[in-house]
């Protein structure tokens, strides 16, 4: 409970009494997330695909003293998105400050070499996601008076970074809904950002870094 408490001790960077949706939070970026939005004083709904690594990683929290709760979710299907919503919903009594669009993965290949199954996964999976839980947390994030979508976006989005024509198409689309949201939103006081990260160290990219390290 002492780091948590810690955390938070400037009150310039409380976010207590926030509340806030990590999709992806058990590994990664997204788990960085989760930590630094818990320790700031915040409470935290996290989803992740697999129930062992989800629970443990709640154990893990709580233990910490961080208020974060969490239930399985594959982000890429519409009706699971749904129910996260209602899940979030009911455990923030219809209030959201910060909606976090983490989620994503990739496989790189040749542009000729990808499938119909390639893009329909990448693109369920980095883009439709975060665009419908958008639209779906929107009622929350605006009831909260103070909302905050944030898109996890990459550099791949701006530039050619060899990471696959469709991985970079998606990350493309981020940025312009990260655009249009914060405009058009903005009446209902919701703000939208997205941080564009080049490599970092995470387990979906931790054999290509072994591979260059050894190159």
């Amino acid at each position: 409970m002492a780091e948590a408490e810690s955390s938070c001790s400037d009150s310039r960077w409380s976010l207590k009494g926030a509340t806030a949706l990590v999709t992806g939070g058990t590994l990664g970026i997204g788990y960085a997330i989760v930590e630094e939005l818990a320790g700031m004083g915040a409470t935290v709904h996290t989803c992740a695909r697999t129930e062992s690594k989800l629970n443990d990683r709640l154990r893990d929290w709580n233990a910490k003293g961080f208020d974060v709760r969490g239930s399985v979710c594959d982000v890429s299907d519409r009706a699971q998105r749904e129910q996260l919503i209602e899940k979030v919903s009911s455990g923030f009594n219809g209030k959201l400050n910060i909606l976090i669009n983490n989620v994503g993965t990739n496989f790189s290949k040749p542009t000729i070499g990808y499938t119909v199954a390639d893009f329909s996964t990448l693109i369920a999976t980095n883009i439709e996601s975060a665009y419908h839980l958008s639209q779906l947390a929107h009622p929350l994030l605006k009831a909260s008076g103070a909302g905050s979508i944030v898109f996890i976006s990459s550099v791949a989005g701006v530039v050619s970074t060899g990471t696959g024509s469709i991985y970079a198409a998606t990350k493309a689309a981020m940025n312009q809904i990260t655009k249009s949201l914060a405009c058009e939103w903005a009446k209902d006081n919701i703000r939208s950002n997205c941080v564009a990260p080049f490599c970092i160290r995470t387990p979906l990219i931790e054999h290509v870094i072994f591979f260059l390290s050894c190159s």
